[in-house]
């Protein structure tokens, strides 16, 4: 079981990966923002790159640097963004997926983390 931090803006669909985290057993907190998040004992962070990318990267660095280096990532973006994910890729994300591999798999990718 992994202690995970979403940053999904879109509250429905920040509602279904929380719940697809839930169910494969993974104690999960929703946030609004980056900036406020304590780390403390979370193990993964899991952020929305379909908004905002560049400066959602830079948030999700800085909080793995506030974290000491231990907290694992996984970021997600629209298919169609090859950008997003290169940079993602780029920036050290541990595990970078479609929105629609998220979707489908959520719990199963933080499994790999």
């Amino acid at each position: 079981m992994a202690r995970v931090v979403a940053f999904v803006p879109d509250l429905l669909f920040g509602s279904n990966v929380v719940g697809s985290l839930r169910a494969s057993g993974h104690q999960v907190r929703l946030v609004d923002s980056l900036e406020d998040v304590s780390l403390g004992d979370v193990n993964v962070l899991v952020i929305d790159l379909t908004d905002d990318a560049p400066v959602r990267i830079a948030a999700a660095q800085e909080a793995v640097a506030r974290g000491g280096g231990q907290l694992r990532t996984l970021a997600f973006f629209s298919h169609v963004d090859a950008d997003v994910r290169d940079a993602a890729r780029a920036a050290g994300f541990d595990l970078v997926v479609p929105r629609s591999r998220m979707a489908r798999a959520a719990g199963e990718l933080v499994d790999q983390l």
